[in-house]
């Protein structure tokens, strides 16, 4: 058996296993390519092989493993039930040696490589540009990458290595993934300067109810509030939904209000200085991201 990790093997299909010294590991690169970008040419630029190489090496293969592994298709080259059966266990394996082989301390000020980023509307507003900053001081060389993570399959990328990290509120079930918060934020009210709905600094829930809202499409910070007792309730119905890059507009002509993370109002009233910061809305508990 040809043991890619400790608890995923396989074999061929009524033979014997080939011996891992047996196994030329250029193949299992090549595999690894085709899979991630489904389409032999893509993947031949991929690794610098010519379209007879990578033909060539996908012959082997087949051959090694007794399977027809890609099959043409409309959308490109489909992995077979053998094939996907094998995708996790080889990243994983490559993932392992490629590390093996760097050096034992990262150098930001020495590393020339790109991160690969997928980042919410939260994450792309509040994050991603104090991050690129922090970069750009102490790895020059290094390249990111921020993805808009509601066009992609997160979890998928992630685990074929296509994606390095994710910003996101994902409640990501099982093992396969580290997570970490970043920053704890609150929900405020945005709304324009003289609203006549606005005359309290604070008010309770219930008063929201009575405002027209602007929901923030495309976002996961929409309007949701934690009762007294840390239960979880949706907000009013909201009159109007709109892009968050036509929100502050919206806001600044209208009598309608916006229930945003704090950060994310902050941003909001910086750039639009006809806004101002409105009454928290639960000020005695805070919601985290």
């Amino acid at each position: 058996m040809f043991i890619l990790n400790d608890e995923v093997g396989f074999r061929l299909r009524g033979e014997t296993s080939p011996k891992l010294g047996a196994i030329d590991l250029n193949l299992l690169v090549v595999f690894d390519a085709i899979m991630r970008d489904r389409s032999v040419t893509r993947a031949g630029q991929r690794l610098g092989l010519s379209q007879p190489a990578m033909s060539h090496a996908l012959t082997r293969l087949r051959h090694m493993l007794n399977d027809e592994l890609f099959v043409r298709s409309p959308n490109g080259m489909m992995p077979t039930p053998r094939a996907e059966a094998l995708a996790t266990p080889v990243r994983f394996a490559l993932d392992g040696l490629q590390q093996s082989l760097e050096p034992d301390e990262f150098d930001p000020s020495k590393a020339t490589t790109t991160f690969r980023i997928a980042v919410d509307n939260y994450a792309a507003i509040v994050l991603a540009a104090p991050i690129a900053a922090r970069v750009a001081r102490e790895a020059p060389g290094v390249r990111l990458d921020f993805r808009p993570s509601g066009t992609l399959d997160v979890l998928e990328q992630l685990d074929r290595s296509e994606l390095h990290l994710a910003m996101g509120p994902w409640d990501v079930p099982g093992e396969r993934f580290v997570r970490k918060r970043l920053v704890q934020d609150q929900f405020v009210i945005v709304y324009r300067k003289g609203h006549p709905g606005m005359k309290a600094q604070e008010f309770p829930t219930e008063k929201l109810a009575t405002l027209p809202q602007l929901e923030i499409s495309s976002a996961r910070f929409g309007p949701e509030f934690e009762t007294g007792l840390g239960k979880s309730r949706p907000g009013p119905k909201p009159a109007m939904r709109a892009p968050f890059l036509s929100a502050a507009q919206i806001l600044a002509t209208s009598d309608l209000v916006s229930v945003l993370p704090l950060n994310v109002a902050k941003n909001m009233t910086r750039s639009h200085r006809c806004f101002t910061g409105g009454c928290r809305v639960r000020p005695n508990r805070s919601k985290p991201r």
